[in-house]
C-alpha cells in the first residue's frame, strides 16, 4: 500500500506564507492599480457553442461555464483533464496522476451524471474518435478558452452531446516562451512556444518517472466466488503535444496537433485463496501507448462558417500475463502469455453553416456537417484476423431565433442525421429537436427554458473492439434522450449569478458492463433530475470567490439489473478562493463529491466515501519575461476514490509542480 505523509498539508499556513511573500515582494500601491495582467477579469462572458453564433452568456438559453486563457491558467491544470477536473457539474475519473488514462479506459468529463455522453469539440470539430477522448493529451497552455454547454448539444453538433458539449477553442496567437518544471514523483515539464503572429509552432510535454505504488484495487472473482484481490502500480507516464498554427487572414486559418500518451501499469497479487497465485506475485503487466494526429482548416466570417477537420488515432496494448482471472497459472509457452493488441480510427469532417438576419427580429442558421468514420483491429500476436469497418454520417441542422419584442425571444432547431455504407447494414437515421425561450428580466437579468432531444450512435469500438476483454455487440441501439430545463442568470455588480433545473431521461444509454474480466456494451436506460446554483464574485479589492452546488440523483435500469440503481453522487460543492496583490496571485478551489455510490454492472450499488479534490496555485511575475508558478494537488492528501464501479482507482497523493516560463 502506497504510504502517505504524517504531515498535512495547511492550507492557511501555506496562504499565510504566500501572501507575507507577496506582499514584502510588491508595494502597497501596486495591489491598487489594477493594471496587470494577471487582475484582468470579467464577468461578461460570451458565447459561441450553445447556439453557434457568438452572444452574451447571460442570453444564452443553456447551462454554461466558459473559462478563458487566465481562468485556465489559475485551475493549475497543466492538461485538459485537470482544467475541468473540479467544474461544476462534472463528476472527476481517472486511472492515474494527472488524468491519465489506462488505453482505451479513459478519463471521461462527466457531465450531470451521464457517463458517454460528452462531446468534445476542438475548434468546433469533433476530437471524439472511437467514442474516446484522451483529455490528458491536450495542454492547457495551448488553450484560448473552453466553453461547456450543459444538456443535451446533438441538434447543433450531432451525436454524443447527451450530456453536454465542451468546446476547446485553442490559441491563434500565444506568447513565445520556453517553460521548466519539476515536482515529486520523478514529475517534469517543459515546454515552449515559437512563432509570429502568422506562424506558430509549439511543443508541451509531461512526465511521471517514478512509481506510483498504488493506483488501484480490484477483485478477482471465479464463479461468483471471491478468490483474491489484486492491485496496480503505475510509472513511466508520458504526455507530449506538438502543434502548428498558420492564420492566413482574419478569416482563414489552419491546425495540426501531434498528441501521444504512455504509461506502464504493473498489476500484482495481495490477497489470493489459490494455492497457484501467491500474495506478492505478478498477475500482468501492461504498456499503453496512444497516438492521435489532428489537422484543420478553419474558415470564419459574418455570414459563412465552415471547416475541414482529419483525426486519426492509433491505441496499442502490450505485456504478459501471468495467471488467468480465474488465478490458473499461464505458462510462458502458451499463446496467451504476450498480450497485444492495436486499433486505428480515422474520421475526416466537414461542417459548414450560414448565417442570414431576416429582418429585425429575426436570425436563421442552416448548416451541412459529414464525416467519413474508419475503424480498425490490426493484426497482432493476440489478434489472430484483423477487420476494418466504415461508414458515412451525414446531418443537416437549422435554427430560426425569432425575438418577440424586447424582452421574449425563443429559438427553434433541428437536425436530421442518417448514416451510409455501414458494414452488415447497421444505418441509422435519427431526427432530434430543440426548443429555447428566453425572457429578459433587463440588459442583466434573464430566465429561460430549454427541451432538446438528442442521441448517440454506437461506436465501431462498442460494437467491434479488439481488447482481449471486450465481447463484440454489433445489434446496439443508438441511445435517445431528452432533456428539460429551467434557469436563471443574473450579473450585477461583482456577482455573476446561475441557476438552473434540469431533468434528464435517456433510452438505450449505451454502457459497458463487466462479468469478471470482461465487458460488453449494452444498452441501458438513464434518468436524472437535478438543481445547480452558483455564483462568482470579483470584489473590488485583491480577492475573488466562485461557489457552486448541484443537487441531482442519476440512475440506471439494466437487462442485469431490472431496477432503478444510483449512480456516482447525490450532491456536488465546487468553489474557490483568489487573491491578488501587485505581480503575485494564489488560488485555492475544491471540488466535494458527497452521498456517493459505486456502481458494479451486475451488482446493487453500495456507499463509497466522498471525494474532495483540492488544489492551490501561487504565480509571481516579477517582469513580462518572468513567470514562476507553484501548483499543489491533493492538498489535503486525502486517499479518495476517483472511479465510480467495482474497480477502486485512487486519487494521486499530495504532489506539486514547480515551473518557470521565460517569454521573449
Amino acid at each position: 500500500m502506497m504510504k502517505r505523509s504524517a504531515k498535512t498539508v495547511s492550507v492557511s499556513t501555506l496562504m499565510t506564507l504566500l501572501i507575507a511573500g507577496s506582499a514584502a515582494a510588491a508595494p502597497a500601491e501596486t495591489a491598487a492599480q489594477g493594471t496587470d495582467a494577471l487582475q484582468q477579469f470579467t464577468l461578461d462572458q460570451v458565447v459561441v457553442t450553445a447556439t453557434r453564433d457568438e452572444r452574451r452568456d447571460v442570453d444564452v438559453p443553456a447551462s454554461t461555464e466558459v473559462l478563458n486563457r487566465e481562468d485556465i491558467r489559475k485551475t493549475g491544470g497543466k492538461n485538459l483533464a485537470m482544467v475541468l477536473q473540479k467544474l461544476p457539474g462534472v463528476t472527476y475519473k481517472s486511472f492515474g496522476p494527472a488524468g491519465a488514462s489506462m488505453g482505451t479506459m479513459i478519463n471521461e468529463a462527466i457531465i450531470r451524471g451521464v457517463d458517454n455522453g460528452t462531446l468534445v469539440l476542438v475548434n468546433g470539430n469533433p476530437v471524439n474518435w472511437r467514442g474516446k477522448y484522451n483529455l490528458e493529451a491536450i495542454s492547457a497552455d495551448d488553450i484560448e478558452r473552453i466553453e461547456m454547454v450543459k444538456g443535451g448539444g446533438s441538434v447543433l453538433y450531432g451525436s454524443e452531446g447527451m450530456g453536454g458539449v465542451i468546446n476547446i477553442i485553442t490559441k491563434k496567437v500565444a506568447d513565445n516562451y520556453v517553460k521548466a518544471g519539476i515536482g515529486n514523483f520523478g514529475r517534469k515539464t517543459f515546454g515552449a512556444n515559437v512563432g509570429t503572429n502568422k506562424f506558430q509552432v509549439s511543443y508541451d510535454e509531461e512526465k511521471w518517472d517514478n512509481t506510483l505504488n498504488r493506483i488501484s484495487v480490484s477483485t478477482l472473482t471465479s464463479r461468483n466466488k471471491e478468490i483474491g484481490k489484486t492491485q496496480t502500480k503505475a510509472n513511466n507516464i508520458r504526455r507530449q503535444n506538438v502543434g502548428l498554427n498558420y492564420n492566413a487572414n482574419d478569416n482563414l486559418s489552419f491546425n495540426y496537433h501531434y498528441f501521444e500518451t504512455k504509461a506502464n501499469y504493473l498489476r500484482q497479487v495481495i490477497e489470493s485463496a489459490k494455492n497457484t497465485m501467491q500474495a506478492g506475485a505478478d498477475f500482468n503487466n501492461r504498456e499503453y501507448t496512444t497516438k492521435q494526429h489532428m489537422a484543420e482548416m478553419l474558415y470564419n466570417d459574418k455570414d459563412y462558417k465552415g471547416s475541414l477537420y482529419f483525426v486519426t488515432g492509433t491505441v496499442e496494448s502490450r505485456g504478459n500475463t501471468y495467471f488467468t482471472s480465474a488465478g490458473s497459472v499461464v505458462k510462458p509457452t502458451s499463446s496467451s502469455y504476450f498480450y497485444n493488441t492495436r486499433e486505428k480510427s480515422r474520421t475526416i469532417g466537414a461542417d459548414i453553416q450560414r448565417n442570414w438576419k431576416v429582418g429585425e427580429k429575426a436570425k436563421a442558421i442552416l448548416g451541412f456537417d459529414y464525416k467519413r468514420e474508419n475503424y480498425q483491429s490490426l493484426y497482432t500476436h493476440t489478434t489472430k484476423t484483423d477487420s476494418d469497418y466504415s461508414r458515412n454520417v451525414f446531418g443537416v441542422f437549422g435554427q430560426w431565433d425569432q425575438q418577440f419584442d424586447d424582452k421574449n425571444s425563443f429559438i427553434l432547431s433541428g437536425r436530421e442525421t442518417w448514416t451510409t455504407d455501414a458494414d452488415n447494414g447497421m444505418n441509422y437515421s435519427n431526427f432530434s429537436a430543440a426548443g429555447q425561450f428566453i425572457h429578459k428580466l433587463d440588459e442583466d437579468d434573464s430566465l429561460y427554458a430549454s427541451v432538446a432531444q438528442s442521441f448517440i450512435l454506437p461506436t465501431f469500438a462498442q460494437m467491434y473492439s479488439s481488447s482481449y476483454q471486450a465481447i463484440a455487440n454489433p445489434a446496439l441501439k443508438p441511445q435517445k434522450g431528452i432533456n428539460y430545463e429551467i434557469g436563471w442568470k443574473r450579473i450585477a455588480g461583482a456577482h455573476n449569478w446561475k441557476a438552473a433545473l434540469y431533468r434528464v431521461r435517456i433510452k438505450d444509454n449505451i454502457t459497458a458492463t463487466w462479468t469478471n474480466d470482461e465487458y460488453q456494451y449494452k444498452n441501458e436506460d438513464f434518468k436524472n433530475y437535478g438543481f445547480e446554483f452558483g455564483d462568482t464574485v470579483k470584489a473590488k479589492g485583491a480577492w475573488s470567490y466562485n461557489w457552486a452546488v448541484n443537487l441531482q440523483n442519476p440512475k440506471s435500469k439494466s437487462t442485469s439489473k431490472e431496477y432503478w440503481d444510483s449512480k456516482f453522487g447525490k450532491y456536488q460543492l465546487t468553489g474557490g478562493v483568489g487573491y491578488t496583490m501587485g505581480k503575485f496571485d494564489a488560488n485555492l478551489s475544491g471540488s466535494f463529491l458527497g452521498d456517493r455510490v459505486r456502481t458494479p454492472s451486475s451488482a446493487h450499488s453500495y456507499d463509497e466515501r466522498p471525494y474532495f479534490l483540492t488544489t492551490l496555485t501561487a504565480n509571481y511575475k516579477p517582469d513580462k519575461h518572468n513567470d514562476i508558478s507553484l501548483v499543489i494537488d491533493n492538498l489535503l492528501n486525502r486517499d479518495d476514490v476517483i472511479s465510480h464501479s467495482s474497480s477502486a482507482y485512487y486519487a494521486t497523493p499530495c504532489n506539486f509542480l514547480l515551473e518557470y516560463k521565460y517569454r521573449f
